[in-house]
């Protein structure tokens, strides 16, 4: 068990002194290795950011159920009587259109309400739902179309549907790009393996001539790939965070204009733990399979 440690030791201690042995092809790799991660690292961070924000942003479920200009007092009676029965109404407020006209005032219209001939705005019902249900918004919305006097039904929060759409298919094209971008990684890992068994072959030989086993043999080779690939994964993460503190940088200008505060942020230690594990474990794989077709291939030819 010690001999077996003392070798796990001694490996990584050479792979490490390799790679730090030619500066400029390690840092080549690791720049590959560290753009290829970014990219889908930088995607799932924006998507953080941006699923974050939604969720601090309280809207309540809601309809403006709009009635016609003719409606008169019975017919408004009657509206508020049917969305009130209506099952998955939580309340519902009456907006008249005097009010909804003294709110665009209060909104620093005044000079426009002035110069209308008459109150273009028409009396409105917003209706509370009792739950953030799309299919539920969708039928109250049909259900309250057809009711008389009633003119226009707008879905106050369908942006909110909207966002959660982009955001779901914002999370599948990460996850492409991953997949897609984690064989790039393991291609880089398995090449730059194959070029280190041809470079060490005469050593790789000599061993075998001693009796080295298949495991004392190619787990030096494991330590290289998983090396690579955290290092790629640190790289990562050094050109995502600097990527969004330069997005910062305008970001802050940009949301100072608006009277907001908004600054975009990396994920936790586990998120990022995740990455550089993935990192680690895609540059074993790549070893694996080069050593599986390089080098025991090779020995049992």
């Amino acid at each position: 068990m010690r001999a077996w440690l003392q070798h796990h030791r001694l490996s990584l201690a050479q792979t490490a002194a390799r790679l730090a042995g030619s500066p400029f092809a390690t840092t080549l790799n690791v720049l590959a290795i560290g753009v290829a991660l970014a990219l889908p690292f930088g995607g799932y961070c924006l998507l953080a950011n941006l699923e974050s924000l939604s969720r601090k942003v309280s809207v309540d479920p809601q309809l403006t159920v709009f009635l016609a200009r003719d409606a008169a007092k019975v017919d408004v009676a009657a509206v508020e009587t049917r969305l009130k029965g209506a099952r998955g109404v939580r309340a519902v407020r009456f907006v008249s259109r005097d009010a909804a006209l003294a709110d665009l005032g209060r909104a620093g219209l005044e000079e426009v309400i002035a110069s209308l001939p008459q109150n273009p705005l028409p009396d409105a019902f917003v209706v509370t739902l009792s739950a953030s249900d799309p299919m539920l918004a969708d039928r109250l919305e049909l259900d309250f179309k057809s009711l008389p006097k009633v003119a226009y039904v707008q879905a106050d929060s369908a942006w909110v549907r909207r966002l959660d759409a982009l955001l779901r298919l914002g999370r599948t094209g990460v996850v492409l790009l991953s997949g897609l971008l984690g064989i790039a990684l393991v291609a880089v890992t398995f090449n730059t393996i194959r070029l280190q068994i041809l470079t060490q072959r005469d050593e790789i030989e000599l061993c075998r001539l001693i009796g080295a086993t298949h495991a004392y043999i190619r787990r030096p080779f494991f330590y290289l790939g998983s090396l690579l690939g955290l290092l790629g994964g640190l790289a990562a993460l050094g050109i995502v965070a600097t990527g969004l503190a330069i997005l910062n940088r305008d970001l802050g200008a940009l949301t100072q204009l608006y009277g907001a505060d908004l600054r975009l942020s990396l994920p936790g230690p586990r998120e990022m733990g995740v990455v550089l594990g993935s990192a680690a474990a895609l540059g074993w794989l790549g070893a694996h399979l080069s050593v599986s077709r390089h080098l025991l291939g090779r020995g049992r030819k």
